[in-house]
């Protein structure tokens, strides 16, 4: 297999493309402001053909009922697996799939059923403490902006510290590359954003 194609790369990492963390190994010499969204917070994995023919396997459209017991006030399925997530609405008249970033490690993902309880347009970030802890040189807070973790919109779940939300980085789209959080394109959470409403329920699996 010829591995020396930048641009078959670069066209799987824009087709495929949260945020929110950095792997551990990062050097502290480059963990400056900037590695918030810089490379150091975007794994790499060893070949990008295999993943890509995983998730297009599995990347497919699911029914709800396996996962739901009705969709009183819409429902967002999060596939770690597939790194998708899925939406239905209440009446099923709306369905929607979105490739997605997913959580670094598996000591950083959570599973389980939780719910949209707050909804910002345009929000600030703030490093977890465990965040901290790993890159004392990150900033304390970004605001709203190109330079801002969260990108344009965000969905808060009942879980402390967990969101749905976009991204500026689109790299990060279909990769492991957050401390928990779920990542999708710009346009596509400020469609979800849209369509969803504080109490949405929201099953990660």
């Amino acid at each position: 297999m010829n591995t020396n194609k930048p641009s078959s790369r670069r066209a799987f990492l824009a087709g495929t493309a949260a945020f929110l963390g950095t792997p551990a190994l990062v050097s502290r010499a480059f963990a400056q402001t900037a590695d918030v969204n810089g490379d150091s917070t975007v794994e790499i994995e060893r070949d990008v053909t295999e993943v890509v023919r995983r998730n297009i396997s599995s990347f497919r459209s699911l029914d709800w009922r396996p996962y739901f017991s009705d969709l009183s006030g819409g429902a967002v399925l999060v596939d770690i697996t597939s790194r998708a997530l899925h939406y239905w609405s209440e009446d099923e008249s709306i369905y929607k799939l979105y490739p997605s970033s997913v959580p670094l490690t598996d000591d950083l993902t959570r599973r389980g059923r939780t719910s949209v309880v707050q909804k910002v347009e345009g929000p600030s970030w703030r490093p977890t403490p465990s965040m901290l802890k790993r890159n004392p040189e990150w900033p304390d807070y970004i605001g709203p902006g190109p330079d801002n973790p969260l990108g344009t919109h965000a969905l808060y779940l009942s879980w402390t510290y967990y969101r749905i939300h976009g991204t500026h980085d689109t790299r990060k789209i279909g990769r492991r590359s957050s401390n928990g959080c779920i990542g999708l394109y710009n346009e596509h959470i400020a469609e979800l954003f849209d369509l969803t409403k504080v109490g949405t329920q929201v099953l990660l699996i």
